[in-house]
């Protein structure tokens, strides 16, 4: 695949209401620096180009990023589907994958997705077991019955293992990080290096915006 040259991101950053980077800000993005092709696809469904977020509810970059994605999301075309993949290895972080999971459940991760980043790191609650997890769920105004069921199931507890899996497959070793498609990995600081969440996360949703063009057009 040939580079995406600076007029086509600037194209896809005017058509998605996102601000183009300006000479200074560095050059056109090139494949292997701003984002990455996965030396083998990963399968995909037929008709979706799939794309994924990986993050950690404890990440500042991560929760900083969030806002830009949220609305980007709700943009996105019918044969686009998106998801967000919790990562993490420590402990604590698979008590979130399964906080996350147990909302997803229950149908309320639209309704408190944010709440979670909130809680962390604006109220700084300590969310680092599952008896403070519960009762911050219950603040919500959650069933504790059901959230307890949905957060201890079977599925919840295999769920650090897909996740992480998964980042694998796309070679995401930091966060926050962007897998489109099956085929490509980006992030705010690869898709503008040393620059401020904001740009950085504008730009890497516009480079994302660009290469699900490619995919679907077929030139990736």
């Amino acid at each position: 695949m040939k580079p995406i040259s600076r007029r086509d991101f600037s194209v896809c950053l005017a058509a998605t209401g996102l601000p183009a980077l300006s000479q200074a800000q560095g050059a056109a993005p090139v494949e292997g620096k701003q984002y990455l092709r996965l030396a083998q696809p990963l399968p995909a469904t037929p008709g979706k180009i799939e794309v994924y977020e990986f993050f950690l509810y404890t990440c500042p970059h991560c929760f900083a990023f969030d806002p830009l994605v949220s609305a980007w999301a709700k943009q996105l075309p019918a044969d686009v589907s998106f998801r967000r993949v919790h990562v993490g290895v420590g402990a604590m972080h698979k008590l979130h994958q399964r906080l996350m999971f147990a909302l997803e459940t229950l149908g309320r991760i639209g309704d408190f997705h944010e709440s979670v980043f909130k809680a962390i790191h604006v109220q700084h609650l300590d969310l680092s077991d599952e008896k403070a997890i519960t009762k911050f769920a219950v603040s919500l105004g959650l069933d504790e019955a059901k959230f307890t069921a949905a957060f201890n199931s079977f599925s919840a507890q295999g769920r650090p293992a897909q996740s992480a899996k998964l980042a694998a497959s796309y070679r995401a070793d930091t966060v926050p990080a962007i897998g489109i498609g099956g085929r490509f990995l980006t992030s705010p600081s690869m898709a503008a290096p040393g620059q401020n969440p904001q740009v950085g996360g504008q730009a890497a949703l516009a480079l994302t915006n660009q290469l699900i063009q490619q995919l679907r057009s077929g030139k990736a």
